[in-house]
């Protein structure tokens, strides 16, 4: 009973706080105001707090411009911890979109969805992510192109960095930086997570969205800690696979050292 009236009491409190940002975020979106880079990291911050995610930094976000930021993704909470400590934008797949509660804040956030199918859309979209990056937005890609179980990280997908590649004529330094972050569930209300425990913080598969949320929102709380990796100059000289799979080997190491230890990473 205890958990259920935690829950009623979270959502309702998210829905205010939305309410309360919605139309100046939806205003500053409509007129192009730079507030409306910075209002969404606010509004991650107070919803962090009340989904219970105890947001543990490691590293400092590069300072280099353009910057896309290659990221693994094991569940939906990670756009809100990434958005509560740096002012990002997301690239999704097309059918996020319509996805209920999360679809809508995806475009509130103003994330560039990539149709990966139509490839007569994909020059278009490619050059939405180059205009971000080239106008000082900090660009997020899940490079596994998919959610894990939270517990390994997926083959990153050179592919996706074709976006590094389309920024640089219009950065003023000829390069672009790629900074691999790592996204680790830890703790379940102090409690190790463990192998089989860490799924109910990830979003893998064909689970679904419904029973997924509530899970979460009656644990009450997770420790995640975000990592930030040494980042890597993308230039015209630049080998697209080979930064791929210096990136990926960044964030499986920093991913490996916070769940089970900086020896078990060495392996």
């Amino acid at each position: 009973m205890i958990a259920w009236i935690r829950i009623v009491i979270v959502l309702v409190l998210v829905v205010l706080w939305t309410l309360l940002l919605l139309p100046v975020q939806l205003t500053s979106n409509r007129f192009n105001w730079k507030l409306s880079w910075y209002l969404p990291r606010w509004w991650h911050r107070v919803a962090a707090r009340l989904l219970g995610l105890r947001v543990i930094t490691h590293g400092e976000l590069d300072t280099h411009r353009p910057l896309l930021i290659a990221a693994n993704h094991s569940s939906w909470k990670d756009v809100v911890v990434l958005s509560s400590v740096a002012d990002v934008v997301f690239i999704a797949k097309s059918e996020v979109r319509d996805w209920p509660i999360f679809g809508w804040l995806a475009r509130w956030q103003r994330t560039v969805f990539i149709e990966r199918e139509r490839r007569r859309q994909t020059g278009e979209q490619v050059t939405e992510v180059a205009k971000r990056l080239a106008d000082g937005e900090i660009v997020v890609l899940f490079a596994e192109g998919t959610t894990s179980d939270g517990n390994r990280i997926l083959d990153f997908k050179s592919s996706l960095f074709g976006a590094a590649a389309s920024a640089l004529d219009a950065s003023p330094t000829g390069s672009v930086s790629i900074q691999p972050v790592a996204i680790a569930y830890t703790h379940a209300n102090g409690v190790p997570l463990g192998r089989y425990g860490r799924p109910l913080a990830a979003w893998p598969g064909d689970t679904e969205l419904s029973p997924h949320l509530l899970g979460v929102l009656k644990e009450g709380a997770f420790d995640v800690h975000v990592c930030f990796g040494e980042p890597v100059r993308y230039d015209s000289n630049s080998n697209r696979k080979k930064v791929t799979r210096e990136i990926e080997q960044q964030v499986r190491k920093m991913h490996q050292e916070h769940l089970y230890g900086a020896g078990a990473a060495a392996k």
